[in-house]
């Protein structure tokens, strides 16, 4: 959370300088089949954050001492590019934060894919921030998820991120950077709604037990917007290839 020096107005006449009310989202969109080359991919556009998803695979493991005859390995990178902040973690190549969500991604991805249906093989999952204004961790593994059912690569449901946090006392819904920077508490969360899963949970700052409960009934509200967004995204895709296939 960032210090109060220099500290901007985030709530104006009860609406968030953005104009958006407690509960809203940032403008949402994803595009899924963005990329030829890939097996599954997904550009996503929430807010001003501008993230690209890749999946390969299955494939053969590299290097071959790391199969597991049992089920697939998953690889899953995030990382900034250098030019998408003008923070420190914005610099070119991974760095301790990028080590860290790639990693929890990872964990999120091996409790969904149905790994078991592909062993001896490797999936590999990239996440690319091109443009960066908080929330980026939930938005790369929503956009990976689309991406990895593009692939068609079975999945026990598509997963949504959305992050709660707290500004000025009060819980808001979908940060950005500066909310981010400057308010009291984040709370970025992976739900799967069709098992109602909690897939990741972190905190930053402190929140009471029932500031807790409330900010994931405000997570899973958020995450229906997020699904439907998802699906459309896919539908828009498949619609797309059964044209082509027609003409």
């Amino acid at each position: 959370m960032g210090s109060s020096a220099n500290k901007p107005q985030l709530i104006v006449d009860g609406k968030r300088v953005s104009g958006r009310g407690f509960s809203d989202l940032r403008n949402l969109k994803i595009t899924a089949g963005v990329l030829k080359k890939a097996n599954g991919s997904a550009m996503i556009e929430w807010g001003k954050n501008r993230i690209l998803a890749a999946v390969y695979g299955p494939r053969e493991v590299f290097p071959k001492h790391m199969t597991d005859p049992r089920k697939a390995l998953i690889n899953a990178r995030y990382v900034m590019a250098p030019f998408s902040s003008m923070e420190e973690h914005g610099r070119s190549g991974p760095n301790r934060r990028s080590i860290e969500i790639s990693k929890v991604a990872k964990h999120v991805f091996e409790n969904n894919v149905l790994v078991h249906m592909f062993p001896k093989t490797m999936i590999n999952i990239n996440m690319d921030v091109l443009q960066s204004d908080g929330g980026t961790r939930v938005a790369a593994v929503t956009a990976a998820s689309v991406a990895l059912v593009d692939a068609g690569i079975p999945v026990r449901d598509l997963v949504q991120g959305v992050s709660i946090g707290k500004i000025e006392g009060t819980q808001v819904s979908d940060l950005d950077k500066d909310e981010d920077n400057y308010g009291e508490s984040d709370m970025p969360a992976i739900v799967s709604l069709r098992t109602g899963e909690v897939l990741l949970y972190q905190m930053d700052g402190k929140l009471t037990r029932v500031e807790v409960d409330t900010a994931l009934s405000m997570i899973f509200e958020g995450a229906k917007i997020v699904r439907e967004k998802q699906v459309e995204a896919l539908r828009a895709k498949y619609e797309s290839n059964l044209s082509e296939a027609r003409e």
